[in-house]
């Protein structure tokens, strides 16, 4: 009977050891978050962020970027939306699609949009949009 048990005390065990992370995968993901928010300081150095907004108009069509879960969206050179999301939408940083489905023609705080591989057009993750921040060239 004993022997029994002791497989079921050692599972729980090994399944923990196996959802943390080790020291080294740790630093390794605060380097390259770093390397993304740099990027991100770039791509924004010399505008002034704004009042955030609850929606932009999709129309007309904006590029846009991913930096982690930060997208933005280049309207024209004095002026980018930044909104930060929540999910999984990081593959835009790599080219993947961003796909949006909204009835008004606008893009709104909670919308919740997918990202596609170029090549297979399978979904690769999903997320929802926060505020739009407006950055204006002073």
């Amino acid at each position: 009977m004993r022997m029994r048990t002791l497989p079921l005390l050692i599972l729980p065990a090994l399944l923990l050891g196996a959802c943390t992370q080790t020291q080294a995968e740790v630093e390794r993901a605060q380097v390259r978050e770093a390397g993304v928010q740099e990027k991100l300081a770039k791509e924004l150095a010399g505008l002034v962020p704004g009042k955030p907004e609850t929606c932009i108009s999709q129309f007309p069509q904006k590029q846009s970027s991913g930096f982690g879960a930060t997208i933005l969206y280049r309207v024209n050179s004095g002026l980018v939306y930044r909104s930060d999301t929540v999910g999984g939408c990081e593959g835009i940083a790599r080219g993947d699609i961003l796909v949006t489905r909204t009835p008004s023609g606008q893009l709104c705080r909670g919308d919740i949009a997918q990202t596609l591989d170029q090549t297979s057009r399978f979904p690769t993750g999903s997320c929802s949009f926060g505020d739009f921040v407006p950055y204006r060239k002073p």
